[in-house]
Parts: structure tokens; C-alpha cells; sequence
């Protein structure tokens, strides 16, 4: 019987503040549990640093200090440099290199036709003209961080599936091309509960994001938490107690059914034997939202609790983390080198080689 052949995880964040809850559920639980699966031969996680300065350029000193601040989430969110090689992208410059190569398999039609580019420069303000190419080639730029380590799955949020789209599209095109199987197509690796696929902002927004305001970190103490909780959209029509309440679009619910465990009721809501009979009451009335929202609070402050030891522990020893990301991206380096010999090769570039090879 043929052994089955092992899987390579690639994801990354941009370093453009501390990650929130929002990342968690969308991407780094499910790196956590594929670091701990034997299927994987190698895990990579990336902090984006070079595609946070497209839109962040002026402000190098706030990139500089949000790669530390992410590698600290990554750290204390359970991340094991001993099973996770993490890696600074602008330390690995063969992944500029294939992102200039990729770009002639690209139509500047294409990328503007991206709804992942459309939405994001939507978010950032950006008008007309005024999109930074580095931004603007951000597909191209991912496709390369995603190819160069051969990644077969890429855990991250619904919203970035045009770009998974877009990865495997300059896959197909540059194998084709030059009629060979160097790049390897990835496949999206969703959560598997729904609320997860795009956790909503404390707002109510289709979006938790840095920019919005409307995060609750990983890193919050337990009285932001608290005041951030007890301040969270609900449903807007249930205005009084006995008044029936709705839990579609309601973001206390979403995020109790990201987070709650079945434990919980029995520890913080005795009353209730699951979320199951805490939402019927919440439905037919008699259920108020600050009693809700209390109990939020200590599921979610009971997974914020071991994050925030953790984390306190790697910000009194920042040799370790520095250690940790030296030792990923040299990893990185090895592979992602490997793979942009062969993307030469293939392309018969690699001038050297071949010279030596015809006039020895």
C-alpha cells in the first residue's frame, strides 16, 4: 500500500496590531489543532509584515512593534515552535522573487476583479489612483507565500477564499506554461461551526476589525473585557425584559456559540442546561440581555484567562520569542529557496547552472 503522502499548512496575519477573537476562531484554532496532527509534514505560520507596510509604509515603527505583539499571540494562543516554524515574511526574500515571476501570469483586469482586493481598499479609503501597487498585487504577493512552501492547506476566514481562488489560478497558469508540476494547488480549510466563518464586530459589524474598534484582543485584561461585553450590540427591538428577543444577527449569541462549552452552564448559568434553552427563553421573553451578556463575559474570560498568563510569561522572556522566529524563518528559508530553484529551473533561468552544465 502507498503511504499517503503528508500535507503542508501555510497562514499568516498582517502585523498591524494585536490579534483579537475574531482570528482566533477564524484561523488560529485550526492551526492548533493541524500543529498536533501527524498527516502534516510541516506547518508554517507567517506574519505578513511586508504587506502591512502597502497601506502602513509612513509607519514602520508601529509594523516593527506589531511583529513582536503577534508573535506573542501566537505564543500564548498555544502555537509550538517545536511543531510551528513562524516566520517574518520580508526575512525570506525568495518570496519576492517569486511574487515579480508570478506577476506576468496576472492581468491587471484580474486582480481589480478580486473581491477580497475590492473590499479591502473599500475599508482602507483608499480612491481611484491612490491604491499602492504593493497593495494592489497583494493576490500575487499571497499566491507567493502560499506556493513557495508548497502549502496544501491554508487555514483561514471565508472572506479570503478569492484569493485562495486567485493562488490556485497562477498555480495552474505557471505549471502549464512552462509544462511542468512545480506548484502545488491549496485548498481553503474553513471552521467547521458557522459562526466562526466571520466572527462580527462587538458593533454589531459584519467584520470584527482593528480599524473598525469594535475588537475584543486576545490580549485584554479582564476589565476591558468586561466593559467591552456589557457594551455589545444585541437585538435593538428587544427593549424591555419581558419583551421576546431575536438571536439571528444578535452578536452576543454569535459569540457564545463560538465559545461556549457545555461546561459552562453548569459553572456560570446553572438554570439553563445548554445554550439550546438559553436562546428558547431569550425567544419567547422574560430573558433580559445584561444576564446574557454577564454570562458571556465569564465563558469568555475563562479563554482569555491561560492567553493571558502565557503571554505575560513570553513578554518577561523576549529572548524566547525572538529565538523562535529566528529558528522558523530559517526554516522558511530552506524551503521556500528549494522551491524557487525549481520555479527557475522550469522557467530556464537558472543561467548558472545550466551553463555549467552545457559547457563543461
Amino acid at each position: 500500500m502507498a503511504e499517503q503522502k503528508k500535507k503542508i499548512m501555510l497562514t499568516g496575519d498582517r502585523p498591524t496590531g494585536r490579534l483579537h477573537i475574531g482570528h482566533y476562531v477564524g484561523s488560529l484554532r485550526q492551526r492548533l489543532e493541524l500543529q498536533d496532527d501527524p498527516s502534516y509534514e510541516k506547518v508554517f505560520v507567517m506574519i505578513a509584515d511586508a504587506q502591512a507596510l502597502t497601506d502602513n509604509f509612513d509607519n514602520p515603527e508601529k509594523v516593527k512593534e506589531s511583529v513582536f505583539q503577534v508573535a506573542l499571540d501566537y505564543l500564548s494562543v498555544g502555537l509550538d515552535p517545536k511543531k510551528t516554524h513562524m516566520l517574518i515574511q520580508s526575512e525570506v526574500p525568495e518570496l519576492h522573487e517569486l511574487t515579480v515571476y508570478y506577476m506576468n501570469l496576472v492581468t491587471v483586469s484580474r486582480v481589480q476583479r478580486n473581491p477580497t482586493v475590492k473590499s479591502e481598499i473599500k475599508m482602507r479609503g483608499f480612491a481611484g489612483d491612490s491604491v499602492p501597487v504593493g497593495f494592489f498585487t497583494y493576490p500575487i504577493s499571497q499566491a507567493s507565500d502560499i506556493t513557495a512552501f508548497k502549502a496544501t492547506i491554508v487555514p483561514v476566514g471565508e472572506d479570503q477564499e478569492p484569493m485562495l481562488e486567485q493562488c490556485r489560478e497562477i498555480v495552474r497558469s505557471f505549471n502549464r506554461t512552462y509544462n511542468c508540476d512545480v506548484l502545488v494547488e491549496p485548498e481553503i480549510y474553513l471552521p467547521p461551526n458557522d459562526a466562526c466563518l466571520r466572527l462580527p464586530g462587538t458593533d454589531g459589524q459584519a467584520k470584527m476589525s482593528k480599524s473598525l474598534g469594535n475588537t475584543i484582543y486576545l490580549s485584554d485584561d479582564e476589565e476591558t473585557l468586561r466593559k467591552k461585553v456589557m457594551s455589545m450590540f444585541t437585538d435593538p427591538g428587544h427593549l424591555r425584559v419581558e419583551d421576546p428577543g431575536k438571536i439571528e444577527g444578535n452578536t452576543v449569541f454569535t459569540y457564545l456559540d463560538a465559545f461556549c462549552k457545555e461546561d459552562a452552564f453548569e459553572k456560570y448559568l446553572p438554570e439553563y442546561k445548554n445554550l439550546d434553552e438559553l436562546k428558547a427563553h431569550y425567544q419567547r421573553g422574560g430573558l433580559g440581555d445584561v444576564k446574557v451578556k454577564k454570562f458571556l463575559f465569564e465563558v469568555l474570560n475563562e479563554f482569555l484567562t491561560p492567553i493571558r498568563e502565557k503571554r505575560a510569561y513570553f513578554e518577561a522572556h523576549p529572548e524566547e520569542v525572538i529565538a523562535a522566529l529566528t529558528e522558523g524563518t530559517a526554516e522558511a528559508r530552506k524551503a521556500a529557496g528549494q522551491t524557487l530553484a525549481e520555479v527557475k529551473h522550469a522557467m530556464q533561468i537558472d543561467y548558472f547552472e545550466r551553463w555549467a552544465e552545457e559547457y563543461k
